[in-house]
């Protein structure tokens, strides 16, 4: 069981990136897929999260307008397209995988709701 992280980077004030999260050994499709970031000296936070393809996602505050999970379970894949970049967002960026157990599932926000976890992609935002 496996998550890879991809597409950090150092980049400036209001440029975009993209992270990808391809998954492995599991069966993507049934799992919420979310990210989650830790910046240097902070605790690990939610960044956003989506369950299945047509549900609605949910972002954290700090970056919702800017960033969009989105999800291509043919390729196994979670992005997290991030725009407009600040240096707050600076941090490593982790996948994370819940499994969905019920028809309507609620996105969860805890990271201990989650079991599956990528090794992370550092993102430098500088000003």
């Amino acid at each position: 069981v496996q998550l890879q992280a991809s597409g950090g980077g150092s980049v400036q004030t209001g440029d975009a990136l993209r992270l990808s999260c391809v998954g492995s050994g599991f069966f993507f499709g049934s799992y919420a897929m979310a990210w989650f970031r830790q910046a240097p000296g902070k605790e690990r936070e939610f960044v956003a999260a989506k369950g299945r393809v047509n549900d609605q996602a949910e972002y954290a505050d700090s970056v919702k307008g800017r960033f969009t999970i989105s999800r291509d379970n043919a390729k196994n894949t979670v992005y997290l397209q991030m725009n407009n970049l600040e240096p707050e967002d600076t941090a490593v960026y982790y996948c994370a995988g819940a499994p969905m157990r019920s028809v309507i599932y609620r996105i969860k926000r805890n990271e201990g709701e989650y079991d599956r976890w990528g090794q992370g992609t550092q993102v430098t935002v500088s000003s």
